[in-house]
């Protein structure tokens, strides 16, 4: 990859979300009888993000983004790249050692789902991030991802909603 960013072209696009729908069986929905919005994997966690609603200047939003980057960034070797998916509009794979360093592109896209799906995701796709803007949830999936994460989200947002898919007891 020449470029740290690198936009999909619109054949690739398709191939990758229609790979992501097969094998996470995305749901995109409004409508609550149709969440959580894909079967998410054994080896995930799902947080609601409400716990940022009151977040006066961003700070726990900013901080939950650098979180999850700084561990997708250490999933990966220095080289790898990832993808980021934005549901209907473009979509992205980028190199995630160089994106946002001094004279380099931004990162791609949010962690936060601000008004359609996001997800970033491993080429192999067996670890990455779900954001699903109408549940307003967060689900990281990946045994590399979690270890890197879990415990920081958890400060940020609180206690994880779902486990491998399924409610978390007494939530």
């Amino acid at each position: 990859m020449n470029e740290p960013v690198a936009a999909l072209g619109e054949a690739e696009y398709h191939r990758v979300w229609d790979r992501f729908s097969a094998e996470f069986a995305f749901r995109p929905s409004v409508y609550a009888t149709q969440w959580p919005g894909i079967e998410e994997p054994e080896a995930s966690l799902t947080w609601s993000l409400a716990a940022l609603d009151d977040d006066p200047g961003d700070k726990r939003l900013d901080r939950l983004v650098e979180v999850v980057r700084q561990a997708l960034r250490d999933c990966v070797a220095p080289g790898d790249t990832l993808l980021a998916l934005d549901w209907q509009h473009e979509s992205f794979r980028f190199a995630p050692h160089l994106a946002g360093t001094p004279g380099r592109p931004r990162w791609p896209l949010s962690v936060y789902p601000d008004g359609d799906y996001y997800a970033y995701l491993t080429e192999d796709f067996r670890t990455g991030s779900f954001g699903h803007p109408w549940e307003g949830t967060l689900c990281l999936f990946g045994p590399p991802l979690l270890e890197a994460a879990a415990v920081r989200v958890e400060e940020i947002l609180g206690p994880s909603v779902r486990r491998a898919g399924r409610p978390v007891s007494g939530r």
